[in-house]
């Protein structure tokens, strides 16, 4: 069984069930949205596939291979990454070293004065690259810290990739970005996922609906719905639970 797969998960804090039995399937290759009202579980689930936290019962597994339980580490190394709501980057290193630090962790290389042999000359080009498509070769030599708040947005989903995921999970990507901003974040994810599978926590309904080939609502703790955009748009359950307006 290809893909990510989460079966009948369950997450209770206590007697408080935030999770109560989700059902989720993203493709090879797919990008799939998940979306829901505030309090309907998404951080928490997000968490339970990335390893942040433990699910109280249920399944998951990616391409087949079991990895509810596994450490980030552990899900790094099954080719699963992810990014968080906040930015997550090195401020005191630049844009370059940053990059650099997430490529050297895929060949499995420790930080060394001594960087010679053909491993960190690999490196160091898989490292370029990654800033070209990123668009971001020309701030290779910038503080992490100086960057646009987009920019630094950019980088960190640069070090996701950098690690060769065959799963990239991001969390509301372009969160407190101006419209422009925005537009060029959605280009961006398109880009740098490219043949990748994405499974992405987002607000901006623009965003979803121009981005996701498939999308899950989440509410009350399970699945509501799954379908393409137009399904979902024009799902009259979702529509009460969460869409409204907007559909």
């Amino acid at each position: 069984m290809s893909g990510l797969v989460v079966e009948q998960v369950v997450k209770s804090f206590g007697s408080i069930k935030v999770l109560t039995g989700v059902n989720l399937r993203v493709e090879d290759g797919e990008r799939h949205a998940l979306i829901g009202p505030n309090g309907s579980g998404k951080s928490t689930l997000f968490n339970v596939i990335s390893g942040r936290m433990r699910a109280s019962s249920g399944s998951i597994s990616l391409d087949g291979k079991a990895i509810m339980g596994s450490t980030p580490y552990q899900l790094s190394r099954s080719g699963l990454a992810r990014s968080f709501q906040t930015t997550h980057v090195f401020d005191n290193l630049t844009a370059f070293e940053n990059v650099y630090l997430a490529t050297m962790g895929r060949h499995e290389r420790r930080w060394s004065l001594r960087r010679r042999g053909q491993s960190w000359t690999d490196i160091e080009q898989e490292t370029n690259e990654l800033l070209r498509r990123a668009r971001l070769d020309h701030l290779g030599s910038h503080q992490a810290v100086n960057l646009a708040y987009s920019e630094q947005r950019a980088l960190e989903i640069c070090m996701t990739v950098a690690t060769d995921p065959k799963l990239v999970l991001l969390d509301e990507p372009t969160a407190g970005m101006s419209r422009d901003e925005t537009r060029y974040m959605v280009d961006f994810i398109k880009t740098m996922t490219e043949g990748r599978s994405l499974l992405i926590v987002e607000h901006d309904m623009d965003v979803v609906f121009g981005l996701a080939d498939r999308i899950s609502v989440l509410a009350n703790g399970v699945v509501l719905a799954t379908g393409a955009p137009d399904e979902i748009r024009n799902n009259v359950d979702v529509k009460r639970a969460y869409l409204g307006d907007f559909a």
